[in-house]
């Protein structure tokens, strides 16, 4: 009997993507429908009705192909995340507002909720968390940030940004957005800056859903899952955990007094996954939601570590890894330098280093924090400055804005 044409369309794409080494950033396996073969590829495009699917290869090739050539297993992942995986980008582009010299008020309106939430997860240490004070704030705010306030003196709540900030997987602050519920403590961070300029530029709802604690390292602490057993945190706890799903040994957490290498990765990213299952509890009235970007203000606790050589490779697979655990393979990366270092610092420089390589160039950007930066080093929290607070979250949106555009 000689093969439908069906048939030889299939082996011939099967061997086409077989036959391709892949090393994406953010890659799923894929099982032909008899189960006899697999592929790596990133997930572009999906069309339900017409179950057309593309893929992208790191090669920069796209290639298309019926859904009927996938796995069961495949078919139902696209039926329930497909869409909506492959539409992340396209959600954000063509909904920027191009930015002004300076952000006009908030207009008190609600979001469009028939929008996807536009989530963006803030991770770090205690500069994420935030010392800032919002008195000193209130009384420039008319001349520095006008949009903070309305004619009266008083803040302005943006009723289009809520903001959600966990600690130790404990919940602090669950609000619109206003310099006065920033973390929870009468305190703020970068989140105020980020999220008026994100609520301005995107024609959407956002979260902000920030996630982190003081005085934790990217090199031990924060681990990401694709560094452990790499010798990217400086080798010096290469090994505590089994393997990079977090098989922790009973000997490892003995050793460390119940702590491993990226506990607080696991910690950190387990509350913001967990408040996402229960959205409308911290965007009210929300259904659906996309990752869109990551932001990260961290460094501090990377000399006690010794991990401050291998901080380029630990961001890469910081990224890496949470757009995989968010399912947000177009998500973009922001991070800032710490306050008191020059660009020449090695911490800003593997920061850099990671931004501008070919794998990221156009995905991440670093804010260089040192000419906004007041009262005192990072490590003193910036003696609660709210203008350095103010500076580093509005750099910090503006960075993410050009890159979603």
């Amino acid at each position: 009997m000689k093969p439908t044409a069906k048939r030889i369309y299939k082996g011939l794409l099967w061997a086409t993507l077989s036959s391709i080494v892949l090393h994406a950033s953010y890659a799923r396996t894929w099982t032909s429908a008899d189960g006899s073969k697999t592929f790596e590829g990133e997930l572009k495009a999906y069309d339900p009705e017409k179950g057309m699917v593309e893929v992208t290869l790191t090669t920069g090739r796209s290639m298309k192909f019926l859904q009927s050539v996938l796995s069961e297993a495949d078919v139902a992942f696209l039926k329930e995340n497909g869409a909506l995986s492959a539409n992340k980008s396209k959600a954000i582009t063509g909904s920027i507002k191009a930015l002004p010299d300076v952000l006009p008020d908030p207009d008190g309106k609600e979001a469009d909720m028939s929008k996807p939430v536009q989530v963006f997860i803030m991770m770090g240490q205690s500069n994420m968390l935030g010392f800032g004070n919002p008195g000193p704030v209130k009384g420039v705010a008319a001349e520095k940030y006008p949009y903070l306030v309305d004619d009266a003196g008083n803040w302005n709540v943006r009723k289009d940004v809520r903001n959600v900030f966990f600690c130790m997987a404990q919940l602090k602050m669950n609000d619109w957005l206003n310099p006065e519920n920033g973390n929870g403590s009468k305190k703020f961070g970068p989140e105020i800056g980020i999220g008026n300029y994100l609520g301005h530029a995107i024609d959407a709802p956002v979260l902000l859903l920030k996630s982190c604690v003081g005085n934790r390292a990217l090199g031990w602490d924060l681990l990401p899952p694709s560094a452990v057993g790499t010798g990217a945190n400086g080798g010096s706890y290469q090994g505590d955990s089994e393997s990079s799903n977090r098989k922790v040994s009973e000997e490892a957490k003995a050793k460390n007094k119940g702590w491993y290498a990226g506990l607080q990765y696991d910690q950190d990213v387990g509350a913001a996954q967990q408040a996402l299952k229960d959205l409308e509890t911290y965007y009210p009235g929300a259904k659906k939601y996309e990752v869109a970007g990551f932001f990260w203000w961290q460094g501090n606790a990377e000399a006690g570590k010794g991990s401050i050589e291998n901080y380029d490779k630990n961001l890469a697979f910081l990224f890496n890894d949470l757009k995989k655990d968010f399912n947000a393979p177009n998500a973009k990366f922001v991070c800032a330098t710490l306050g008191e270092h020059d660009k020449s610092a090695p911490l800003s420089q593997k920061m850099f280093a990671f931004a501008e390589s070919a794998e990221f160039k156009g995905k991440a950007a670093v804010f260089f924090t040192k000419p906004v930066a007041n009262g005192g080093s990072s490590g003193s929290h910036y003696g609660g400055n709210g203008e350095t607070y103010m500076n580093v979250g509005e750099g910090m949106g503006k960075a993410m804005v050009e890159l979603l555009k």
